[in-house]
């Protein structure tokens, strides 16, 4: 799969295939209809195919100050979609200029102009250009006058009849439904990240930790949670408990993860992890001194155990 940061960096050897467009944060199962759509209009045609995303997302660029609610890192977002065998992904860069481009110079200078496309496929509620004035009837009238086809998605539906949304699954998150969550994404939400130092408090009381920085990210439920990480892109997932929150009990103010890999005893310092939130274990609590959050860490081991002991649908292989 080929990556390009900017349409006007795009070759000519993408040019006349299919592209998916849209934000697609959390590449969910919703998602993932719309990009299969362009897959299957792409090779019925012989085109190259591929999607067309935004980073960073137009919301971090746009809201005044946004609280932390990515679902997946652009790299987790380019992985995925790779693994869905995109030809190109073309991660276009967000900034102030290129929300200025109105829905008809978008047409004209990137679907047109950059990428030739044939086909266009996107949600039926996708909005595009300067203040968001272009919608998926202002798309397809556009793409009748250039000469390329559009296919709009209908909502898809989940259980119970709730559509597939990055914002069930933020409140979900926000709320320690990680089953709901799963179900919603169709694999277990991922917190992925460089370990870097902390202040050693996990070893202190006996359970080394990796701490990986959120960044960006959404801040899930605070609390403990069973976890499955993937050291470095090995292809092995690990069982273990993290933690996720401010740390109150030592007066802490920064929300951070911290992981514990049970029955592993290596330097994971600036090594690259994957934890995948398997289940929620309990939510966050002061407690009156170290001794008492050491004795609820043991408790906390044993549950996240037995938790990762009952395998779960779409959960990451083991």
């Amino acid at each position: 799969m080929r990556l390009f940061r900017h349409f006007d960096e795009t070759p000519d050897a993408i040019r006349g295939g299919v592209v998916a467009l849209g934000n697609f944060d959390g590449l969910h199962l919703g998602h993932r209809v719309v990009i299969e759509a362009a897959r299957a209009a792409g090779q019925r045609h012989g085109v190259p195919w591929g999607v067309m995303t935004f980073e960073p997302h137009p919301r971090a660029v746009l809201s005044a100050a946004p609280k932390p609610f990515r679902l997946t890192s652009m790299r987790v977002k380019a992985r995925l979609i790779q693994e869905m065998g995109a030809d190109f992904v073309l991660m276009q860069h967000f900034a102030k200029p290129f929300a200025a481009i109105t829905a008809t110079e978008f047409v004209d200078r990137v679907l047109v102009g950059a990428l030739n496309a044939s086909g266009v496929v996107a949600g039926h509620d996708f909005v595009f250009g300067k203040s968001r004035l272009g919608d998926a009837e202002l798309l397809v009238r556009l793409a009748e006058a250039r000469g390329f086809d559009v296919n709009l998605v209908d909502p898809v539906l989940a259980e119970h009849g709730v559509a597939y949304s990055s914002s069930v699954i933020r409140e979900a998150l926000g709320a320690g439904r990680l089953s709901e969550a799963t179900r919603q994404l169709g694999r277990p939400w991922e917190i992925d990240g460089h370990v870097q130092r902390g202040e050693a408090r996990g070893r202190e009381l006996g359970y080394r930790t990796a701490n990986i920085a959120l960044g960006e990210l959404l801040r899930p439920a605070a609390g403990v949670y069973a976890v499955r990480a993937e050291i470095d892109g090995a292809g092995v997932w690990l069982p273990g408990v993290a933690y996720c929150g401010s740390r109150p009990t030592f007066e802490g103010s920064e929300t951070v993860l911290e992981v514990h890999l049970f029955d592993f005893d290596g330097d994971l310092y600036g090594k690259h992890l994957r934890v995948a939130m398997i289940e929620f274990v309990r939510p966050d609590q002061r407690f009156a001194d170290a001794a008492a959050l050491a004795h609820q860490m043991d408790q906390d081991a044993q549950t996240a155990r037995r938790l990762l002991a009952v395998p779960v649908a779409n959960e990451v292989n083991q």
